[in-house]
């Protein structure tokens, strides 16, 4: 809300610049709040690492496949990336260097693939103990609904100044702070969507706020200048709930799918944030408003049908400790 005036502020064209480096050094500054008060556990809980490092660990040799499938699509956003700043987009590299960078894509996933077999190998020579094992298909699920859940809002908060902007004739510091209540609802939202996930059921908590999202992105794409503005903004405010409430519901599920593989799950389903994100900015670049946000919408649906196939976490988790002792976890 405090950027468009900051710049302002600053003037000339180079506003946005200290608008910009202030985010910067504000966020520098956290970065020794966030290490001198912040620990990897809380008091007493014990703090459990990965076996190997490397690529994630899977428990099945199906698993193992299915990681390799689910990789492709973050370095697809990146060949996307590099296609839209080739000649056939906007020209700002050489079809030389995007060539380049296609090859270098392609060995750096060849290489991923293989850096995932050798800390997955001991499972082509031998099954994991049953209590030991997870279901990658949970992670998968996951990556999906934080496709639609987190890459929407990186894609919408991008866009929605411009797009109240030319759909209501604002200027841009008004568009600005109207569109900036989508985002503004992430101070409640998203932990929201946590809280009411510990409360009500992981999977029903996300059904529910994935057919919300769904239908929320469906009345932005109808959204036209015939609508009074105040009724926009709620229904850019009431979507953003189900989108951030959602997100924060994703990762209410992430610590309980494998203790020690928390850090990398949650870094592929984060990841999988910013894939939808390249994807659905590249679909705003060549469709209008309207189909923009029905994709999104359609998007979402998908998310819906994939989240039935996941298992709600309950029961136990197996892991072991330094001494070699087996410690049973609560997912309830």
């Amino acid at each position: 809300m405090l950027l468009p005036s900051i710049a302002l502020i600053f003037g000339g064209d180079n506003g946005w610049r200290y608008a910009i480096g202030i985010t910067g050094a504000l966020s520098l500054l956290f970065s020794f709040i966030w290490y001198f008060n912040v620990s990897d556990t809380p008091k007493g809980s014990t703090y459990f690492k990965p076996k190997k490092s490397g690529g994630l660990e899977v428990t099945s040799t199906s698993d193992f496949y299915f990681l390799l499938v689910m990789k492709i699509p973050m370095y697809a956003a990146l060949a996307l990336l590099t296609w839209k700043l080739s000649p056939a987009g906007v020209k700002m590299i050489t079809a030389f260097a995007a060539n380049a960078i296609y090859a270098g894509l392609t060995l750096i996933y060849i290489y991923d693939a293989y850096s995932a077999y050798k800390v997955n190998a001991d499972i082509f020579v031998k099954p994991v103990p049953e209590m030991h094992r997870y279901k990658f298909k949970q992670v998968a699920v996951l990556n999906i609904l934080y496709f639609a859940t987190f890459g929407s809002e990186l894609a919408v908060v991008s866009m929605l100044p411009l797009f109240f902007g030319e759909t209501f004739g604002l200027d841009p510091v008004y568009a600005g702070l109207v569109a900036s209540a989508y985002a503004f609802m992430n101070l409640m939202s998203r932990p929201g969507g946590g809280w009411i996930s510990d409360r009500f059921g992981r999977k029903k908590t996300l059904l529910i706020l994935t057919a919300g999202l769904a239908g929320g992105y469906a009345l932005m794409a109808l959204t036209n200048a015939s609508w009074p503005l105040w009724v926009a903004v709620v229904v850019a405010m009431a979507c953003s709930f189900f989108v951030q409430a959602g997100e924060g519901a994703v990762f209410a599920v992430v610590p309980l799918i494998k203790r020690r593989l928390t850090g990398q799950i949650a870094g592929m389903t984060g990841a999988y944030g910013n894939v939808g994100a390249v994807v659905y900015l590249t679909v705003l670049s060549l469709v209008s408003y309207e189909i923009f946000f029905g994709v999104i919408a359609l998007t979402a649906v998908l998310g819906f049908v994939t989240l039935l196939f996941m298992e709600e976490p309950k029961g136990h988790m197996a892991e072991i400790n330094e001494d070699g002792s087996v410690e049973l976890i609560s997912v309830n």
